[in-house]
């Protein structure tokens, strides 16, 4: 069978190809001023419509035409048409684009040449050509002749009218060498024509595309699938939100805008303590959630000053770490970790330019050690340890996979359990982006703000010169990890490191002859950068 289907697609032969003829219609007032059609229709051996057409429109008039090349013509089945050898002459326009070919005329004559491909079905015993279309606008005449391969082409039935109120068609004709000649007038705009002409089977190849989409619309976009991926975007808006706003309450809460005094009196004698007894790579860690380089630098410093390592330069760009103690149980386990980085076991000193040898240090023990030490002590959640959102996103994974195959091998709408498994990728990823810090943790955070501003209020003066050089020791790793120790060693610039009956400080060699800490406070700053340097890693797997 040779179709043509579709009121469109109709409308376009019909309204512009002028290919179907019928009996005048009863319209009280004729329009002999309107468009006017002539077209000549060849059905080549291929099975191919060539089509030439000429349009005459009125100086006040406009005509346009709307082809659709994809039709759906059942639940599961679409039919595809192609236009190609696309011409104009004159002021009109044709262009094939979105699954549409258009034309269009403006006053004045235009010629349209084209070719229709994919129009060929083959029936039990016969080829069939069936137009069924609808005038896009009034038309006052048309004249058109179609030539087909066979000289036994014949009209199976023709109606005109408006829709549910059509009437046969009159003078439409085929001559006796197989030529179909349509002529009519005064046709309005939304009258339908439907024609069918029938051909001797094998009349022309059988060309046309149609394709039965049921089972590659397994993954199609349909209505439930719209509704299921619609539902994912509204949860994952939500899940958005939910992390913005936990890190927004996150921050806050470990902000704050008090003042911790860090010196703790007894008497005449000070001390620095910091809250809880954090130490400096902890709180470095707390402060950022990130382990960075100088947490762990700020660690080396700590050890130095607890007089477990002695710290000595040998130039602007170079030190000697020199184990002074070994590792006991005031150490936790990522100071260990640092300790065994620098002084592995048989080890007494190491040069930083040793360090700086490729492979030498591993900065990962130290890191995952420091992660550990703050779950052990509570301050960072386990993000290891499977929680409610990992069970939930790996049940709605399993389910999407289990979805998506039950529903391909059943009713289709396979993209449903598609989203449902997207939903879960997004609930196993949301502990990813939420704050690992713990209640005590975020106490624990602002209690270290409030350390570091009250840091930044501690002049040298406040305290005993007998005090001096372990409360400046014993703070500096804190000021370190804000980098803040320039200001640190600026405000004890003056200190007297000899004032304990001591020259030089008690943990860092070469400046035992200095006075003051004046040629300290120019070179401390570049063994800390050598310190990051050896620590630092590209990237953070933890962040």
């Amino acid at each position: 069978m040779l179709t043509f289907r579709g009121a469109a697609v109709g409308a376009l032969l019909l309204a512009t190809a002028g290919i179907l003829a019928t009996a005048p219609a009863a319209h009280p007032q004729p329009t002999p001023n309107g468009v006017h059609i002539t077209a000549d229709l060849k059905l080549s051996r291929q099975g191919v419509l060539e089509v030439v057409e000429q349009v005459e429109v009125p100086a006040d008039g406009t005509f346009r035409m709307a082809l659709p090349l994809r039709l759906k013509v059942g639940d599961d089945v679409e039919r595809y048409f192609k236009v190609t050898d696309v011409d104009t002459k004159g002021d009109g326009t044709a262009t094939v684009a979105n699954d549409q070919f258009t034309i269009e005329a403006k006053p004045g004559t235009s010629t349209f040449t084209y070719s229709l491909h994919n129009l060929v079905n083959d029936a039990p015993g016969s080829q069939v050509f069936h137009w069924l279309g609808v005038m896009g606008s009034d038309i006052a005449s048309i004249s058109a002749t179609l030539i087909s391969p066979s000289f036994e082409m014949g009209i199976v039935d023709c109606k005109l009218g408006p829709p549910g109120n059509t009437r046969p068609c009159a003078d439409v004709k085929t001559e006796v060498d197989g030529v179909l000649h349509l002529e009519q007038t005064d046709l309005r705009k939304g009258d339908a024509i439907d024609l069918t002409l029938q051909l001797p089977p094998g009349s022309v190849p059988s060309n046309a595309d149609i394709r039965d989409t049921s089972n590659s619309g397994l993954f199609a976009i349909t209505t439930p699938v719209l509704v299921a991926f619609g539902v994912l975007l509204v949860a994952l808006a939500g899940l958005v939100a939910f992390v913005l706003r936990a890190r927004r309450r996150n921050d806050a809460a470990a902000t704050g805008s008090a003042t911790l005094d860090p010196l703790q009196r007894d008497g005449d004698r000070v001390q620095f303590t910091s809250p809880d007894g954090v130490l400096p790579g902890e709180a470095g860690l707390l402060l950022d959630e990130h382990v960075d380089p100088v947490d762990i630098a700020a660690t080396v410093v700590d050890l130095a000053v607890r007089r477990y390592i002695w710290v000595t330069p040998l130039s602007d760009t170079d030190w000697r770490i020199t184990r002074v103690n070994a590792p006991d149980d005031q150490l936790r386990e990522y100071e260990r970790a640092v300790y065994r980085a620098l002084l592995p076991d048989g080890t007494d000193a190491v040069t930083i330019t040793e360090l700086r040898a490729p492979g030498r240090v591993q900065s990962e023990p130290v890191r995952s050690a420091l992660l550990a030490d703050a779950v052990s002590r509570g301050t960072f959640g386990n993000r290891r340890r499977p929680g409610l959102a990992i069970w939930l996103g790996g049940a709605l994974i399993l389910g999407g996979v289990a979805a998506t195959i039950a529903l391909a091998a059943t009713s289709g709408h396979a993209l449903v359990g598609v989203a449902i498994a997207l939903a879960g990728v997004a609930t196993v990823l949301v502990p990813k982006y939420l704050p690992v810090r713990t209640v005590h943790g975020l106490e624990l955070t602002a209690q270290l703000r409030a350390l570091q501003r009250g840091l930044e209020t501690i002049r040298r003066e406040q305290i005993p010169p007998i005090d001096q050089e372990t409360v400046f020791s014993r703070a500096l790793p804190f000021m370190v990890i804000g980098g803040r120790a320039d200001n640190w060693i600026r405000a004890f610039r003056d200190l007297n490191p000899s004032a304990d009956s001591q020259p030089g400080l008690y943990w860092f060699g070469g400046f035992d002859r200095d006075p003051n800490m004046h040629r300290f406070a120019s070179h401390f700053p570049f063994f800390i950068t050598a310190m990051e340097g050896i620590f630092a890693k590209a990237g953070d797997p933890h962040r």
